[in-house]
């Protein structure tokens, strides 16, 4: 990503305004999670249930940690996949605002496998993870569709050419079996072969 454009997403995720950027499966929406009226405009411009969470990516797993408690389990599956496509739901820690979690006191975090993803988030902090669409609608592949559904309602849109990756495999380490929300881009067997391998 160019420095420009990175001081950019930067500028406007201070402002509380919202960015639109690729991970290594979609595109998504970010805000500074820890902007209130920024992560409701999330939920607004989406269409989004507020009782319907949003995951957080961050830039590596010290950060991770910063948000969420990370036991064995989530660590061997952090260890193993990220960055990659993996959600973790681990229960979250009091810095993140209920508003992420609608008041869950589990987080979803990732760590996307993107070079600009991942720079945005280790220079800004963590923001918001959700696919760039209207909710119920299928994520577009290209920011001149995703810039035709959200207009102005977004401040930036950084464009990498197409993204058609399957969504991230989601899964909840808080259980004693870990419990698979979303089978994506990484399988159910990939998941628990690398548990059972530590």
């Amino acid at each position: 990503m160019k420095k420009d454009i990175l001081e950019k997403a930067i500028f406007f995720l201070k402002k509380g305004e919202l960015v639109a950027y690729p991970t290594d499966t979609l595109y998504g929406i970010g805000a500074d999670v820890y902007n209130l009226e920024a992560v409701k405009k999330v939920f607004l411009v989406k269409k989004r249930p507020m009782n319907m969470p949003l995951s957080v990516a961050v830039s590596n797993i010290e950060e991770l940690n910063d948000i969420g408690f990370i036991d064995k389990k989530s660590r061997i599956l952090a260890n193993r996949f990220l960055p990659g496509p993996l959600c973790l739901v681990v229960k979250k820690r009091k810095i993140v605002p209920d508003i992420i979690t609608s008041k869950s006191k589990k987080i979803a975090i990732r760590i996307p496998d993107n070079k600009t993803a991942l720079k945005l988030v280790e220079k800004f902090g963590p923001i918001t993870c959700t696919s760039a669409n209207i909710h119920g609608e299928s994520t577009p592949e290209n920011i001149k569709k995703i810039r035709m559904k959200f207009k102005d309602k977004i401040a930036l849109y950084i464009d990498e050419g197409e993204l058609f990756s399957e969504p991230s495999t989601i899964v909840d380490t808080t259980f004693d079996k870990i419990k698979f929300i979303r089978e994506g881009s990484l399988s159910k067997k990939e998941i628990m072969d690398a548990i059972k391998n530590g």
